[in-house]
């Protein structure tokens, strides 16, 4: 409990978190940008951190984007069952609570898999197969297609919730700055938010299909994604308008590390009670 201790540590996990997440789409989306124009092979997060690896100084660059991922994690998991934010708990605020504790899970999961290739012991293979078999694991189980299904419902929901936030400028009211780093802000919000609510979108079609055809294989995720934009008609266009909003993404998460409104007395009251 001594971490979390004080707002400052608090404070602290959620900017060195929002950090990494900004790192970690920043390599994803210069990796889809590259393969857009230079028919390489686009990359995942997973992806993104065996390029940290792989970096100079890759063992202690990806030793801190791990703990950066985990701190995150942490912080989505306090926003989600202390309600940091305030989304109380009506049904609108359950729902995204939920997503959020669901984020800090996925989170972990990378974070994990960024200390399992530090120790040698990580497949290097992309969130796709993770994808599959959850989806074959989820399909043996009675009403198999149905619960695939209702992933597909629950990420499209998510995807849904992204662009809209991002129609709203609804992300405002959490960035604390000066109306002259807004000007910048707002366009660099709303396009990473829209460009991550049309992969969810995605993401959560592929799931759909394969509840509707009882397929482990039709289900996909981020790499996917890109992979089917870049093999579409305007393939090299479709996968560069998608990378140029990923990389945007990871710029507003950099942004949200220094100018993320994070106040949150309700989580110390139920953390020092604990």
């Amino acid at each position: 409990m001594r971490l979390l201790g004080g707002l400052g540590e608090i404070e602290g996990l959620a900017r060195f978190g929002y950090a990494a997440r900004g790192v970690v789409y920043l390599i994803v989306g210069w990796l889809a940008l590259v393969a857009a124009y230079a028919h390489g092979t686009p990359a995942d997060t997973k992806g993104a951190l065996l390029e940290v690896l792989d970096a100079p100084f890759g063992n202690l660059l990806l030793a801190v984007v791990g703990m950066g991922l985990l701190g995150y994690a942490a912080w989505r998991v306090v926003q989600a069952v202390f309600d940091v934010d305030r989304h109380g708990t009506g049904a609108k605020g359950i729902a995204i609570r939920g997503g959020l504790l669901v984020a800090g899970i996925v989170h972990a999961a990378l974070a994990v898999f960024a200390f399992d290739l530090l120790r040698g012991q990580a497949a290097a293979n992309s969130g796709e197969a993770a994808a599959r078999d959850w989806t074959v694991w989820l399909l043996s189980k009675p009403f198999g297609q149905i619960l695939v299904a209702a992933v597909g419902v629950i990420i499209l929901g998510a995807a849904a919730a992204h662009v809209f936030k991002a129609y709203k400028a609804g992300f405002r009211r959490y960035i604390c700055c000066g109306d002259a780093v807004m000007r910048y802000v707002d366009p660099i919000g709303r396009i990473g938010l829209t460009a991550k609510g049309l992969v969810f979108a995605m993401v959560g079609i592929f799931f759909l299909t394969a509840a509707w055809q009882a397929d482990s294989s039709e289900s996909g995720g981020l790499l996917k994604v890109l992979q089917t934009l870049q093999n579409s008609p305007f393939g090299p266009w479709l996968l560069g308008a998608a990378a140029v909003g990923l990389f945007a993404f990871g710029l507003y998460s950099l942004i949200e590390a220094v100018y993320r409104r994070i106040d949150p007395p309700d989580a110390m009251k139920a953390l020092r009670a604990a």
